[in-house]
This record gives structure tokens, sequence and C-alpha cells, in this order.
């Protein structure tokens, strides 16, 4: 198997820190928005930044929604970024009436906290089911920036979460689908770790 890792490109995300920090473990970054070569590709990631609503109306706009759901469906190793694990879900409060891609049951909520929103900074990650590309990660800190979080029908596909006032949904899993709200690119060492993990996983 090649380091080829695809990121797909659907114009919202930080798609250079992700490609950066991919090349810094060693993959190979190749951002596309051809459904083609991501329909070919062996490893896949959804980044995001931006609102739910928007990233849904560029997803239908560019035709990827086929491609990404094959994909999500065809075994291979898969990770959501960000906005790229919200649009994994049903549907957000941010966007209400706009449906997400669905793979995942449940919707994405406006965090409930006294503490200043956005969620903005560093926090501790608490594993809570295993994760292929978390295993090292338990009481780890990571970078997050975000309004809503996810919250699963079935709660056993939640990963890891974090303490901000409330429990936060800070990553989700099944199969080889994975999916983190923090941002990995910019998690310093631990993130790296991660990203290595995405890497090197073969589910």
């Amino acid at each position: 198997m090649s380091n080829k890792i695809t990121i797909i490109d659907y114009g919202m995300g930080n798609l250079y820190s992700v490609c950066n920090a991919i090349a810094a473990v060693g993959g190979e970054p190749v951002v596309t928005s051809d459904k083609d070569v991501i329909a070919a590709a062996e490893k896949i990631i959804l980044p995001g930044v931006g609102a739910f609503g928007d990233c849904m109306v560029n997803l239908h706009k560019s035709g990827l929604i086929p491609v990404i759901m094959d994909a999500l469906h065809s075994g291979k190793p898969f990770l959501g970024i960000c906005l790229g694990m919200q649009v994994l879900f049903e549907g957000s409060d941010e966007a209400p009436g706009v449906a997400g891609l669905g793979f995942f049951k449940g919707q994405v909520k406006y965090l409930t906290t006294d503490y200043k929103i956005p969620h903005m900074g560093w926090n501790k990650l608490e594993l809570r089911t295993p994760s292929p590309l978390l295993k090292d990660a338990d009481g780890q800190y990571v970078y997050f920036v975000h309004s809503y979080h996810c919250v699963p029908e079935d709660k056993s596909i939640i990963t890891a979460t974090s303490d901000y006032g409330m429990e936060v949904t800070a990553s989700v899993g099944r199969g080889n689908v994975q999916a983190f709200q923090f941002h990995p690119e910019k998690s310093s060492r631990v993130g790296t770790g991660l990203l290595r993990a995405f890497k090197e996983w073969q589910p």
C-alpha cells in the first residue's frame, strides 16, 4: 500500500495545513475534487471549517456526495475533521432543515455551556470507546475551534470526549470511518501522532 492520502477539496477547509501535516508524517497528500481520483483513493480525509449549511451546499454543487458515500461504505480508511465530522451526521442546529450525509444517526447541537463560545483552544481528551487512531491519546491535549458538537444516537460510536463545562463529543468512529471534532493538524506533537496513526491504519 502506498502512502497516498486523498484530501477532498469541496471549496471549504484548511487544506494547506492538513496537506502539510500529512506530508510531515511521511504521507503523500493528494488534494482533489476529481470524483475518479476520490473513488480510486486508498485513504481519504474530509476536512472542513465554516458553516454546516454552506458545506452541504458546496458538496451538492460539486457533485461529490455519491462518491463520498461510496467511500464511507467501502471499508477504506476515512477520516472526517471538524466540519468534516459534523456533516457525517443527519443535521445540525446551525442549519435547520439542511440534511447532512447521515452516515451516523444523530444531530449536531449547539454547545450549552457557561464557558465562552466558540470553544477555542487546547482541551484534554478522555477516551470512551477504543479507536485505532487514539491508542495513546488518553489525557492528551488537542486543539478545538467550534460552537457545535455531534450528539450521536448510538453513544458507543463516541471514541473520546472533552470537558468544556459540559461533555463535548471530541471524536467518533465506526469501522473504517473515524472523525475528530478537534484539529489534529493544529494539535502539535499529539496531532502529528494521530495523523501518523491514520497513515499507517489498515482496517
